[in-house]
């Protein structure tokens, strides 16, 4: 163990990284937590201009672009327990992208191609350590305006279509039902409405067929016996008024 304060200040540095340190390991930490994707470049002679030429196409993409040291990276890395080692090699910038991944891939690989300086290295999307090939295969990805935009034509298309559709099924159904009473389909069924019977319902005013008249009782009917006389019974009662003055005279 030495007395020199230098190499003791050194030694408690490793032990108890600065706080500084803890809250840029925080930051990549966080960013690599909340990011769609993450993915690794090398930028090793790259003037600032064209630096910020890059990040502006990134943000459009909806991506922050930033440099931090391999060491830090690789704390934070080490804690989500994502292994980077083969790629924080060299100086490195990382592309956190929110959303939009065929976006900001194709940003890098598109300036890559103007400018050979920048070095895809690979990346991490859904915890899985990418190479570069396969950032390359993200970049053939549709972008977040090219799908918003075939989702809007499918769905207008689809629109369109059924607006046409219902719309010559209302034709078609007309056309056809004109031609069908055109051509009298409906008349023998309309006679054979008129020609069936009524159903089996009595008049109100008359008793139904299948009930027999109520008999009368013995009293109503001697009743009715002494009440209409016949006519000849009421001649032959009263003699003739010409009989009666015979016997006087």
């Amino acid at each position: 163990m030495t007395d020199d304060p230098t190499e003791l200040a050194a030694e408690a540095d490793a032990k108890e990284p600065r706080a500084d340190k803890v809250a840029v390991v925080t930051e990549v930490k966080e960013r690599m937590s909340n990011a769609e994707a993450v993915i690794l470049t090398e930028y090793r002679g790259l003037t600032v201009k064209e630096l910020q030429s890059l990040r502006a196409s990134l943000t459009e993409a909806g991506a922050v672009y930033k440099v931090y040291k391999n060491t830090l990276v690789r704390r934070a890395a080490d804690e989500l327990d994502w292994d980077l080692a083969e790629l924080l090699v060299g100086p490195t910038a990382m592309a956190f992208v929110a959303t939009d991944v065929g976006s900001a891939a194709k940003a890098l690989t598109d300036f890559a191609k103007t400018q050979p300086l920048l070095v895809l290295k690979g990346g991490v999307m859904g915890g899985d350590v990418l190479d570069a090939g396969a950032v390359k295969e993200l970049a053939d990805l549709p972008t977040g305006p090219e799908i918003y935009s075939k989702l809007a034509g499918g769905i207008a298309g689809t629109a369109r279509g059924l607006a046409a559709g219902i719309h010559g099924t209302h034709r078609s159904l007309a056309y056809v039902l004109q031609a069908a009473i055109d051509g009298g389909a409906f008349a023998d069924a309309d006679a054979g409405a008129a020609s069936e019977p009524v159903a089996d319902e009595a008049p109100a005013d008359e008793a139904p067929a299948d009930e027999a008249p109520a008999e009368s009782t013995p009293e109503e009917a001697s009743a009715s016996d002494t009440s209409e006389a016949p006519a000849d019974d009421a001649t032959t009662e009263e003699p003739p008024a010409a009989a009666e003055s015979t016997e006087e005279s």
